[in-house]
């Protein structure tokens, strides 16, 4: 009698794994409502900040070009924001200081002329600068070393540091020099303080 090998046994259909639709909605309207609150608290601080910068006056408007004097330096780039001098975390958002934007720069007999499209134009008065140096990071945005052009002047009665960064970074330091030599008094120009003053001689 032949034997036959007894057939394995049929496999059992797997049935298909069902998707589980309401865990996954309710994990990505979690995760909308976290990003939202994230942002909401951003707003918050924000104003806040603000709110305790209030007594910082609004900084002027730049004067027209022909009430300016001659063009000195000119420049186009990005305008990265403004700190208290010395503390590049202390962010200044009062009157739209703390709006990152492209920024137009001009450098006249009346100051920085600061021109952002979309946001507040606004001068540094040429009585108001303090100095200006190349750095590397301001109001938590790191560049490279020297990849910033960071201008200190008054407003008020506060100190501030202004980043800029220009499309052509080779620009920085012409602007530093002349910057530093305006805020120690040197506008590079002879006037009537430059002149010496005559001694009258003393009879002996």
């Amino acid at each position: 009698m032949e034997l036959r090998p007894a057939s394995a046994p049929a496999a059992e259909p797997r049935s298909q794994e069902v998707t589980d639709w309401a865990a996954r909605i309710g994990w990505v309207v979690g995760l909308l409502l976290f990003v939202a609150l994230l942002y909401w608290l951003m707003r918050q601080g924000w104003k806040w900040r603000g709110t305790l910068q209030g007594d910082l006056p609004e900084p002027s408007a730049p004067p027209a070009q022909e009430e300016s004097g001659e063009t000195q330096l000119h420049a186009d780039g990005r305008y990265h924001g403004s700190t208290t001098a010395g503390q590049w975390l202390d962010r200044i958002v009062a009157h739209g200081l703390g709006t990152r934007s492209r920024a137009e720069l001009t450098l006249t007999e009346a100051g920085v002329h600061v021109v952002r499209p979309g946001a507040k134009d606004f001068l540094i008065p040429a009585a108001q600068l303090h100095g200006a140096r190349l750095d590397k990071g301001i109001a938590g945005k790191v560049l490279t070393e020297g990849g910033l052009l960071v201008i200190t002047w008054q407003l008020g009665d506060r100190r501030i540091d202004s980043g800029f960064r220009f499309d052509r970074a080779e620009g920085h330091a012409a602007w530093a020099e002349r910057l530093e030599a305006l805020a120690s008094g040197d506008s590079g120009v002879a006037g009537p303080h430059h002149q010496p003053v005559a001694t009258p001689e003393r009879d002996t």
